[in-house]
This record gives C-alpha cells, sequence and structure tokens, in this order.
C-alpha cells in the first residue's frame, strides 16, 4: 500500500501540469457519473417493490407463479430461465377450500378482477367475498346473488331492484341491482366498481375455475409467518406460491414484474455496455496523459530516479485523482439515474409506489472503478518509460514510435477478426439471434479501434492527408503533423468513433424497425374502417358490424403477447411476440388484412393451428406443419401446429391464432381492434371510433414512436459521453502542444497560419471518426436489420447529417477554443 501513497513526484505533476490532470479528471469523473446512474437504477430494480393496497388486510396471499420458467440443457449444462408473462396466471379457486382448514386462518377468500363494460364505461368487477378484507360495506340492499350486481353507491348509476345491461367475458346480460356499497380501501384506486355473486364471478371473468389469489385472514393472535408456513404447506404441490409483506403488492400490481425487469435490464445490460465504455475512454485519457509526460519520465530517469520510483509516481497520482473525481462524479450521476427513474414513471412504465434505491454500493463501485481504471491505464502506460534505459527514455520522447507494441496489434487484430466473424454469423442469423451477434460485432470492432488505434490513425492521415496536401501551407502542415504524430491522433480519433458508432446503432436500429413496420402495417391493413376502443369493444362487435348494410367482412382483433422459446442447441430463451386472435375464419381475415402470406393457407387456422411471421419461424427453427411450443399470456404451455407462415408480422402481429383458444388466457375478454371490409362510417359509429387504414396506421405509429424514447435516451447518455471524451481529449492535446506552438509562432507563423493548421487537423480528426464510427454502424446495423426485417437498415438523411456535423462541430470547437487561450501567452 505504501507505493500508493502521494509522493512529492506525483503532488508536483499535479500541481504543475494541471492541464494533463484536469482532462484525466473529468474523464473519471463522466466514468463514475455513468456507473453510478447504473447501478443505482439496477439496484432499484432488484430491490423494487410495491407496498399491498387490495390486500393490506389479509396478511398472506397465495397466487400463482407469475413467470413462465424455461430450462434449457441438462445435467452440470442445465440452467432456468424465468421471464414475466405477458398475464396473469391463475390459481385454482378451489385450493380456497384446503387453505380454510388450515390452523389460524379465519377465512380463505378467492379473488376474482376482471374488466366489466356499462354503456360507454368500465367497471372493474369482483366477487362480493373480497369485501372481507378490502373494507367495502353495504349501504343499502343485500348482497348479490347469481343474476345480481351491487354498484358502488359513489357512482350511482341505477337504485336498489333495477336492473342494468353489462358486457362480460360471456357477453352483454342484465342484471338487478340488488344492493349500494361504498367502496373500501382496498378499491380506493380502481374507480368504478361492482361486485357479483362469488359462484358466478369466475364464469363472468371468462376463468371458470379459476381464481387471481387467494386472500388468507388470520384470526386473532396468529403470527403471520407462521399461518403463512401452514398455508404453504396446505399447498405443495400445487403450483402457487405463498406471500406476504411487500411481496403481496406483487400480487395486485403486475407492473411491478415488468419495472423490474426494466430497471435490471437498463441497469445491467445497457449499464454493462455504458460502463465498459466510460472505462474504456477513461482508461485511453489516463494513458495520454502519462503519454504526455513522456520526456519528464525521461528526465527524472536520467537524473537518477529508479523504475519503482516512477510507477509508484504514476500511481499516486491515480490515487490524488481519481478519488475525489469518483465522488463528485457521483453527485450527477444519482442526479441522472434520478431524471431517468422519474421520466420511466411519468410514462407508466414504472407503478407509482415504487421508489429509486440510492445506496452507498453503487457509488463505492462507481469510485472504485475510476481508481482501479486509473491505476491499470497509468500502470501500462507507464511500463515502458520506468522499464527502459534512460538515454532511450529520451529518444524516444522526443520522437514517437512508428508502431504500438506486439501484443497489442495481436490482440487488436485478434478483436478485427472476431468483429468480422461475428459480422457473418449475423448475416446468417434471424431475429435475436442477429442483434445479439450484432451487439458484439460493434464492442469488438471498437476494442479494435482502440488497440490498433495509431496504426488507424497513420491510415486515416495518410488518406485524408493526400488531400490537405494539395492546399496551403497551413493544410500541408496539419497532414504532416497528423502522419508524424499517430498516437495522439489516434486519442483524439477513438472517443468520436464511439460517439458515431453508439449513437448510430441505437437511433437507427430503432429508425429501421419503425420504417418497416409502418410500411408493413399501411401496406397489411385493407379494411375499409377500423373500429377501436381503449375500454374494449363489446364481446359481439364482429356481428354487429356484419349486419350493418355493405358490410362484406368483420373481423375482431384480441391483441396480446405469447412468449416463444427461439435460438438453438443450449443457447435458448423465451421472446415475447405480439399476437392477434381473430374473431372469424382465415378466409375472412384475408379480406381486411393482408399478412403476405409465404407458405401455407391462413384457411386452416383454428383450434390448435397457428400462422406465424417469417422472421419468428426462423429464430424458432420450424416451418408450415410443424408444432411451435409456446407459452399463452397467462402461462399456460401449448403447442399449436404452424399452418401458414407470413412476413408483416412487424408492423402487424408475429402470431395468428383464432380468438376463441387466446380469451380464456387473457385478464380483458374484449377485442382492441375491428377490421371492416364494406359499409359505411356513420353506420359503425355506435361500435367505437370509426377511421380509415391510413388513420389508423398513423395511431400505431404514433405508439411505436412513443417506444423510442428508451433509444434516444440511450443513445444520448453513450453518444454525450463519448462526445464530452472526444471533446477532453481535444483539448489535452491542445494544451499540451503549447512549446510546439510557441515554435511556430517564433519561426514566424501567424496565428492566423496556426489556428488554421489546427482546423484543418480538427477537421482531419472529425473526418476519421465520422468514416469509422459509420462503418462500425453499418457492419453492425446491415446484418442485425436483415436479421430482424429482412430489409436493410433505414438512415434518415437529416439524422445522419446532424450527428456528422456534430461530430465536425465538436472537433473544431474542441481544438479552437484552447488553442486560441494557449497562443494568447
Amino acid at each position: 500500500m505504501r507505493s500508493f501513497v502521494p509522493n512529492g513526484l506525483a503532488r508536483a505533476a499535479v500541481r504543475f501540469k494541471p492541464a494533463s490532470f484536469a482532462g484525466t479528471f473529468v474523464a473519471l469523473m463522466m466514468s463514475a457519473l455513468i456507473v453510478s446512474a447504473c447501478g443505482i437504477l439496477l439496484e432499484t430494480g432488484v430491490r423494487a417493490s410495491v407496498p399491498p393496497e387490495r390486500y393490506a388486510k389479509a396478511p398472506v396471499v397465495a397466487a400463482a407463479d407469475q413467470y413462465a420458467r424455461f430450462v434449457t440443457g441438462s445435467g452440470d449444462s442445465r440452467s432456468e430461465s424465468a421471464d414475466p408473462l405477458p398475464d396473469t396466471a391463475r390459481v385454482d379457486a378451489a385450493l380456497a377450500d384446503k387453505v380454510a382448514r388450515v390452523h389460524g386462518v379465519e377465512a380463505a377468500v378467492p379473488d376474482f378482477t376482471f374488466p366489466v363494460l356499462q354503456g360507454d364505461g368500465v367497471l372493474t368487477g369482483h366477487g362480493w367475498g373480497s369485501h372481507a378484507f378490502t373494507g367495502a360495506v353495504l349501504t343499502s340492499g343485500v348482497a348479490p346473488r347469481t343474476g345480481e350486481v351491487v354498484l358502488a353507491a359513489s357512482g350511482e348509476r341505477a337504485d336498489v331492484g333495477d336492473t342494468v345491461t353489462l358486457e362480460t367475458a360471456i357477453g352483454r346480460a342484465d342484471f338487478r341491482v340488488s344492493g349500494l356499497a361504498k367502496a373500501g380501501s382496498g378499491d380506493a384506486a380502481e374507480g368504478a366498481v361492482a361486485w357479483f355473486a362469488d359462484a358466478r364471478s369466475p364464469a363472468l371473468a371468462g376463468h371458470p375455475g379459476k381464481a387471481d389469489a387467494i386472500a388468507v385472514l388470520a384470526k386473532d393472535g396468529t403470527d403471520a409467518d407462521v399461518l403463512a408456513s401452514g398455508v404453504k404447506k396446505a399447498l405443495a404441490g400445487s403450483g402457487a406460491e405463498v406471500r406476504t409483506g411487500d411481496g403481496r403488492g406483487a400480487v395486485e400490481d403486475r407492473g411491478l414484474w415488468y419495472a423490474k425487469e426494466m430497471l435490471t435490464g437498463l441497469g445491467g445490460s445497457f449499464g454493462g455496455i455504458a460502463a465498459t465504455v466510460a472505462v474504456f475512454t477513461a482508461s485511453g485519457t489516463v494513458a495520454l496523459s502519462v503519454a504526455q509526460r513522456a520526456r519528464e519520465f525521461a528526465l527524472l530517469r536520467a537524473v537518477g530516479a529508479t523504475p519503482r520510483q516512477i510507477r509508484r509516481a504514476v500511481a499516486a497520482e491515480a490515487v490524488l485523482v481519481a478519488p475525489l473525481a469518483g465522488l463528485l462524479g457521483c453527485l450527477p450521476g444519482i442526479g441522472l439515474a434520478h431524471w431517468w427513474f422519474g421520466q420511466l414513471k411519468d410514462r407508466g412504465a414504472i407503478p407509482d409506489a415504487v421508489e429509486l434505491q440510492v445506496s452507498w454500493i453503487p457509488l463505492v463501485v462507481a469510485v472504485g472503478t475510476g481508481l482501479l481504471t486509473a491505476l491499470g491505464a497509468g500502470w501500462a502506460a507507464g511500463r515502458r518509460p520506468s522499464k527502459i534505459k534512460p538515454g532511450q527514455a529520451l529518444a524516444e520522447a522526443s520522437v514517437e514510435r512508428l508502431r504500438p507494441g506486439v501484443i497489442r496489434i495481436l490482440l487488436g487484430l485478434g478483436a478485427l477478426v472476431g468483429g468480422g466473424f461475428l459480422t457473418v454469423v449475423a448475416a446468417r442469423s434471424a431475429g435475436d439471434d442477429a442483434a445479439n451477434a450484432a451487439l458484439g460485432v460493434v464492442m469488438l470492432f471498437m476494442l479494435a479501434v482502440a488497440l490498433l488505434g495509431p496504426l488507424v490513425a497513420r491510415l486515416c492521415a495518410a488518406l485524408f492527408g493526400l488531400a490537405l496536401s494539395a492546399g496551403d501551407a497551413s493544410a500541408s502542415l496539419a497532414a504532416a503533423n497528423s502522419r508524424t504524430n499517430a498516437r495522439r491522433l489516434a486519442s483524439a480519433i477513438t472517443p468520436i468513433v464511439l460517439a458515431m458508432a453508439f449513437a448510430s446503432t441505437l437511433v437507427f436500429m430503432h429508425t429501421s424497425e419503425s420504417h418497416v413496420a409502418a410500411e408493413q402495417l399501411r401496406a397489411g391493413v385493407t379494411a375499409d374502417h377500423v373500429v377501436t376502443d381503449p375500454a374494449g369493444l363489446p364481446i359481439d362487435a364482429a356481428a354487429r358490424a356484419t349486419r350493418a348494410p355493405g358490410v362484406d367482412a368483420a373481423v375482431g382483433l384480441l391483441e396480446t403477447q405469447v412468449l416463444v422459446p427461439v435460438g438453438s442447441g443450449g443457447d435458448r430463451w423465451l421472446q415475447g411476440s405480439s399476437t392477434q386472435g381473430i374473431s372469424g375464419s382465415g378466409e375472412q381475415l384475408a379480406r381486411v388484412q393482408d399478412l403476405d402470406v409465404r407458405g401455407g393457407s391462413l384457411d386452416r387456422i383454428g383450434k390448435g393451428r397457428i400462422a406465424i411471421d417469417k422472421t419468428l419461424a426462423t429464430s424458432a427453427k420450424v416451418g408450415v406443419g410443424d408444432k411451435l411450443p409456446l407459452y399463452l399470456p397467462d402461462g399456460t404451455r401449448t403447442s399449436p401446429e404452424v399452418v401458414a407462415v407470413y412476413g408483416r408480422g412487424l408492423g402487424l402481429a408475429a402470431v395468428t391464432m383464432d380468438r376463441a383458444s387466446l380469451a380464456p388466457h387473457v385478464t380483458s375478454p374484449f377485442d382492441s381492434t375491428l377490421l371492416i371490409r364494406g359499409g359505411n362510417a356513420k353506420a359503425l359509429a355506435s361500435l367505437g371510433e370509426v377511421t380509415d387504414a391510413s388513420g389508423y396506421a398513423v395511431e400505431q405509429n404514433t405508439d411505436r414512436e412513443l417506444n423510442a424514447w428508451a433509444n434516444y435516451t440511450m443513445a444520448a447518455v453513450l453518444g454525450g459521453f463519448a462526445a464530452v471524451a472526444a471533446a477532453n481529449t481535444l483539448v489535452m492535446t491542445v494544451l499540451d502542444r503549447r512549446r510546439e506552438l510557441g515554435t511556430l509562432r517564433l519561426i514566424g507563423s501567424t496565428r492566423r497560419q496556426v489556428m488554421r493548421m489546427l482546423r484543418w487537423e480538427g477537421l482531419l480528426v472529425a473526418l476519421a471518426g465520422i468514416a469509422l464510427g459509420t462503418a462500425i454502424a453499418a457492419a453492425t446495423l446491415i446484418p442485425m436489420m436483415r436479421g430482424l426485417t429482412g430489409e436493410g437498415p433505414y438512415v434518415p438523411p437529416l439524422v445522419y447529417a446532424a450527428f456528422a456535423g456534430g461530430a465536425v462541430a465538436l472537433g473544431l470547437l474542441a481544438v479552437t477554443l484552447p488553442a486560441r487561450a494557449a497562443l494568447r501567452r
């Protein structure tokens, strides 16, 4: 540890070379910002919980596992993944009888929650038995029996004894109002509520014999943990999970499952990439700072400093700078995490009750990462100046080495070959296989650029220098400087390549998918009219539309997701696939929706038979006539036969199946969309909001654009960090050249000529970074988009021009401003 204690050399270096250490400080601070922000989001995802509201008075709740468990491999290679289900998994309502016999149980109440339509409004339906734990009380009338309903007194739509018409999963029916009730604390957040007879509720919900959960009430003096243990024994082997504490909140708020997965993915997967980039960039800046002081190290060796003293000085400098930079970087990192978390909450991706978790763990990791980065990069950069002979050190400090070390070249070539190999793999893959391989492409090519930086920079300087050599004296001098100082040029180019490659990949990945999806949607919806309703369309909407004058075909769409195993061998996972359940036949569907069938026939869609998109078929390794194993929205496993493969799944739906097979496995039984051929809009207005195919396409594209926010934010975080790193590096290189710039002025160069030379160098750096970043983004996007969409990437010219223009402006400003300050002295 004594080697890390700041010595006189380290303190003097920090005091007399502030420009180099200011750049290192900024790089390490930005690194801590990224690492701490992503770490806070990751920790929040791991620890996120929701306090119970509906089940607050039930100390124990039994519910089904809300994850799909997928096992791959066997023996030592066996692994299990867990993915949140698209909809609620339910338990056998008869299990309540078993639970009721457990010692200490006062009552075991099956709970049912389902949507009910009344005219233009939506009610939340429950079994009346839930009043025992929610606190709902009758204000008039009696509890409901079969064919009766109790309505909330606060939103009275009828009096006791009246008859109301309601729509449930079994259709439209009349119910006698048996009573009015005041909603309890467990019903407070649900708006208008309706209570039905417990015996009839499962059928009305569309899930006969099933309950959303079983709320367990305890007798006085019964300990919750003891009660939970007894319930768990009673339900052993049933598949039900027993929850207490905040675990009850997760049962009633399904959004928590997706929030946890999203936050852990954001903080873990994206955070891992962002942290790697941050550490990678900070390492380059630290190495540049050490390399800029090669002359000082050589002089120290010449006057008697030992290699150990040089290494200790470099390590001590890291100890002086890194911890403070890390601590200061954590403050905006906490702010970034708060902003990001708040934006996700505002967009409904995170339940309101979830709070951001800020502890010491991610902050210590961020500071420690910065310190280790500074120590490692400083050790690697200072290793050669501390080892070689003093005379050789002085010579190398005066003239740059022509090439990097052999190990560095071999590693760089390995990364280049690996990136090329993954490019070929991605080009031959489809779906998520292509996307996963393409992610490796961008990382490996970036690593290759960093390791082979001096060679790449010299090549870029030679190519771009041909054009500069034909210019005036300032341009020729800029070309000569770039060729001679390739290491310095590489340090400036690498961050711009990072910014260009990552921002282009993240943004153009979304624009490409959205472009193809929009085209498929426009071409795929051939209906004359599209009827939608956010609350859901009536159960018989398709039948009523068919009876309207002039209507030739009407097909309702029940939209949800299923989980499909994709991949190959031991590398398989569950992929969420958009699904539409159709109310009519495949022949009727073909009259209102053109799925672009590539094989098989839609006419065969029915019970146990589905049609799927070609990309999904490729990812799942199935074709027409094969069985496709999948998980329905509530986790039910099934293996329907694939009877057709089509090409417009990205814009429409990846899976098409009959509605009757899908409806029992979703919470809302009401179609969200109705496609109609023929007829007129006025006659259909009573069913919902009527638009044409083009209007419907615009609405769907608007929804898709809202989902782009996450991609753009990630691009802004990574691109912004890389841009700051690029500006920081350019400023460091210019300020380190004050002696060189002063010499140019002494031999007769005017201030204007020197500034023009620096602008040419800044332009060369920016153009080289743009060219390399674009090449890496293209190598990533082309195979990825071919696999995901079957088409090449879509690059909006104005967006690309903005990226390139920003890189050029950054390069010129980061060179011009410090150069003016240096030339004033």
